[in-house]
């Protein structure tokens, strides 16, 4: 009696880590830019992440970005150690005006065979108060962080 028991408990152990498994997987967006958008402010507020190691606080930035930034990234990306990063990775970069006026909010996501030829990434740019202005396979994007496919098109770490 006592085995079966114990094989019962191993048994429902199992399938609730299964299940708490599958639950994590489904609690990430879909590729779409306002389900992201919900994910990042509100499911799991990326104020609230972590940045890169290597590129902390307000920064300077470049074209096409606002003069200003700041790059938050979740705990896949920081558990990612070198490339490629973990899917599920969510980089989020706060664009700033040069006298600190949030200008805009660009994201990376890593969605599993979203878009394999080039990373895996999920692109999308709102606008300050969260309204989705672009979102998908964005040409421009990709071609900017193509220039470092090797670092799996992330520009602001280097993987070591």
């Amino acid at each position: 009696m006592r085995k079966k028991t114990i094989t019962g408990c191993l048994a429902v152990m199992l399938m609730l880590s299964v299940g708490s498994f599958t639950m994590a997987e489904d609690a990430m967006p879909k590729p779409d830019g306002d389900a992201l958008y919900n994910y990042i402010s509100k499911v799991s507020p990326y104020s609230k992440w972590s940045y890169w190691p290597d590129h902390e606080g307000m920064l300077e930035g470049r074209a096409p970005h606002a003069p200003q930034h700041k790059v938050f990234v979740n705990q896949q990306g920081i558990d990612s150690k070198k490339p490629p990063v973990q899917f599920g990775t969510i980089q989020v970069k706060e664009n700033y005006s040069s006298d600190n006026e949030l200008k805009a909010i660009t994201v990376m996501y890593k969605i599993k065979d979203y878009n394999p030829k080039d990373g895996d990434w999920f692109w999308a740019k709102y606008s300050a108060s969260g309204e989705t202005q672009k979102a998908g396979k964005l040409k421009g994007c990709i071609s900017c962080h193509a220039t470092r496919v090797a670092n799996d098109f992330v520009l602001v770490h280097e993987f070591k």
